[in-house]
């Protein structure tokens, strides 16, 4: 056994993604273990390099997790042939060239979906990828949460039977900063830093949809800019240009149909801040961020619809909660299986082809708003 290094080049830790689920919870924890083991014993123990444009602020976050190295030279950080990885989860609209940058050095890239500001610049990146032979990963991480995993196992178990429909439910209420500090950041919100639910969001649902109940094949979409003035990380008022909701009904391979709710602005009445409900012909799940619920067909009551008279019937204690797994945090889960496909080859699905999946559906459900038309959702040329 033995213990390799991996040079990890960090753009983006100052904000809240890259800060706490990827430094602190992944890149850290893995130190701390010892590093990722491989199939012959030995370890990979991330180095990483902090990059940001105020050095002061990643000076900080260095010094309060022992990290050694951190720089505001993107360029003399990517010079460095000692680190092969560089990893990002800034904001949208620098990291089509911040990876064409990374990729042009000849470095692994990983960075956070989604990918890129649009298909065109997507497939840019999956090409030149292609050209220097180089392994790639976008986050999707949706896929390894608790309550994701347990409707993965139902599927796989044939609870469902023919799976019908889903209805995917994703939001909650982000203040404006004016009388409350705002939960997201400000560029979320500003279409020309590359803000916009239906980018962020419908990134992740491409992959969610794709991965458990089969290939997206089109979208009917209509997106709202709700709310349009917002306050700043320093209390300025600032142009809310950017679309804050999205509702959206996609047609699946095999017939199923999706209605896809995602929205900054609505308070939440349901079991988690993403709630996936899927129907089949023998029986029905609600799955969360960590729970999961079912009902099966020889469990189903029956309603009675009688509009005269109060319901005595409490809807939600007629589910029944699926047994809890182990599992570690996604994110880390993620990196882990990354590491080991940088070093041995392990199973990895997640390319940059994968994530541009994610850009396309978002392009088509603008396209779809735009024009008031559903939008068909084509294999992509890369």
């Amino acid at each position: 056994m033995s213990e390799q290094r991996l040079g990890i080049i960090m753009h983006g830790v100052t904000g809240r993604m890259g800060l706490n689920q990827h430094l602190k919870r992944s890149i850290m924890e893995l130190i701390a273990d010892g590093g990722v083991e491989l199939a012959n014993g030995d370890r990979v123990v991330p180095d990483p390099i902090l990059v940001g444009r105020n050095l002061e602020k990643v000076r900080k976050i260095a010094d309060e997790h022992g990290i050694k190295r951190y720089t505001d030279d993107l360029d003399k950080a990517l010079e460095n042939t000692e680190d092969a990885l560089f990893f990002d989860a800034g904001t949208t609209d620098l990291r089509h060239d911040l990876l064409t940058r990374a990729l042009s050095k000849g470095k692994h890239v990983y960075c956070e979906k989604p990918m890129s500001a649009n298909l065109a610049e997507a497939r840019q990146l999956c090409r030149l990828a292609k050209d220097k032979g180089v392994k790639t990963g976008v986050v999707q991480d949706k896929l390894y949460l608790p309550g994701i995993l347990k409707l993965r196992r139902l599927i796989g178990e044939d609870f469902f039977g023919r799976i019908l429909s889903v209805k995917l439910d994703f939001g909650y209420w982000v203040f404006t900063g004016e009388d409350q500090p705002a939960q997201r950041p400000s560029w979320n919100y500003q279409k020309a830093k590359g803000g916009g639910i239906m980018l962020d969001m419908l990134a992740h649902w491409r992959y969610v949809l794709d991965n458990l109940f089969g290939p997206v094949q089109s979208i009917s979409s209509i997106a709202a800019n709700h709310i349009n003035q917002r306050w700043d990380e320093e209390g300025n008022t600032y142009k809310a240009d950017a679309d804050d909701a999205v509702y959206a009904h996609l047609e699946l391979e095999g017939g199923i149909i999706a209605q896809v709710s995602s929205s900054w602005c609505t308070r939440v009445n349901r079991d988690d801040l993403l709630t996936i409900h899927v129907d089949g012909t023998d029986g029905s799940a609600v799955a969360g961020l960590n729970m999961c619920k079912v009902q099966h067909l020889d469990n189903t009551p029956r309603p009675v619809w009688n509009p005269d008279e109060a319901g005595a019937a409490n809807y939600f204690e007629q589910w029944v909660a699926v047994d809890e797994i182990n599992c570690e945090n996604a994110f880390k889960h993620q990196w882990v299986a990354f590491i080991k496909h940088l070093y041995e080859d392990g199973p990895w699905k997640h390319t940059l082809e994968e994530g541009a999946k994610g850009v396309q559906l978002a392009e088509a459900a603008l396209e779809s708003w735009k024009e008031r038309r559903w939008i068909e959702i084509k294999p992509i040329e890369f």
